[in-house]
């Protein structure tokens, strides 16, 4: 089994930037796609960005403002978001795959391990 870990969450200003990370540990993590995941009250969890090596994606609701990265010696991934919004408040989750698994990016069913996710909170 792989263990996420992530950090960086917070109250952040209408406007303002956070940066989470998450880090993946575990003997049968084998460096597939990393993505995350965002889930705000009462509302279900929604797909916000993905990379897996080459390849990056993003929700048309954070395109421009959200960058992601890994760093792959590290087994991290990050998430730079800029221009935040009050609704990008929600908890935001950690998803990884094997790099041997397919389905498309966007589906939660498509990732096996999630992490416990760090709360965004965004006051306007």
């Amino acid at each position: 089994q792989v263990q996420l870990v992530e950090s960086g969450g917070g109250l952040v200003q209408n406007g303002g930037s956070l940066r989470l990370s998450c880090a993946a540990s575990g003997r049968t993590f084998t460096g597939g796609a990393m993505a995350w995941f965002r889930q705000a009250p009462g509302k279900e969890r929604e797909f916000v960005a993905v990379i897996d090596r080459g390849y990056t994606g993003y929700a048309d609701s954070v395109k421009g403002r959200f960058t992601i990265s890994r760093d792959n010696a590290k087994n991290t991934v990050y998430l730079q978001m800029n221009s935040l919004k009050s609704e990008d408040t929600a908890v935001y989750y950690c998803a990884v795959r094997s790099r041997y698994s397919s389905g498309t990016y966007d589906l939660t069913g498509s990732y096996a391990d999630w992490g416990q996710g760090t709360q965004v909170a965004v006051s306007s």
